[in-house]
C-alpha cells in the first residue's frame, strides 16, 4: 500500500495540501485524522473543506461531537467529527449515527483512531506531527483501492 509522507513548511503549505487534498474527495470518503493537541488537525479539516466548497467556517466540535458543513454549490457535505472526549470508546461514536449520512457526505474523523475504522472499508488516515521547528509532517495511509489511486495524485 502506498504511503505519502511531506513536509509541510508553514500554515499556507498546510492549508495548500489540505486544499488540493479536499477537491479530490467525494460522496462517501473517510478521513481519519491523528496527531497530538495543537498538531494541525483542524487547520488541515478547514484547508480540506475550502477544497470541497462547503459552507463555514470550521471549528473544532469539541464540544458538539459533530457538525455538517453543507456543500455550498453540488458537491458532498462535509461531517467534521471531534472524537476526543469520546476517549476511545466505539460506541459513542456509534451514538452519533455517522453511518446514516457517510455515503453522501465526506467525513473527517478528529481522534477516531481505534474506534472509527469500522465505519468504512475505505478510508484515508493522516497523521501530523509538529516538528520543533512550527513546521508539520503529513502521513497518510489509503486503506482500500480508491484511496491508494487519490494518493497517488497528490502533490510532491
Amino acid at each position: 500500500m502506498p504511503e505519502y509522507v511531506a513536509r509541510l513548511a508553514s500554515p499556507d503549505a498546510t492549508a495548500e495540501f489540505g486544499h488540493a487534498l479536499g477537491s479530490l474527495l467525494q460522496a462517501g470518503d473517510l478521513v481519519l485524522l491523528h496527531g497530538d493537541l495543537g498538531a494541525g488537525k483542524t487547520t488541515l479539516t478547514r484547508s480540506l473543506a475550502e477544497g470541497l466548497g462547503v459552507r463555514g467556517p470550521i471549528t473544532s466540535p469539541t464540544f458538539v461531537l459533530a457538525r455538517t458543513h453543507p456543500s455550498l454549490a453540488d458537491g458532498p457535505s462535509l461531517v467534521h467529527v471531534d472524537a476526543y472526549r469520546l476517549a476511545g470508546d466505539a460506541a459513542a461514536l456509534d451514538d452519533l449515527d455517522l453511518d446514516a449520512s457517510l455515503d453522501e457526505s465526506v467525513t473527517v474523523i478528529e481522534w477516531g483512531a481505534g474506534m472509527a475504522e469500522g465505519l468504512s472499508a475505505d478510508r484515508l488516515e493522516i497523521s501530523l506531527t509538529a516538528l520543533p521547528d512550527e513546521s508539520r509532517e503529513v502521513r497518510v495511509v489509503p486503506v482500500g483501492e480508491r484511496f491508494e489511486s487519490l494518493v497517488s495524485t497528490l502533490p510532491r
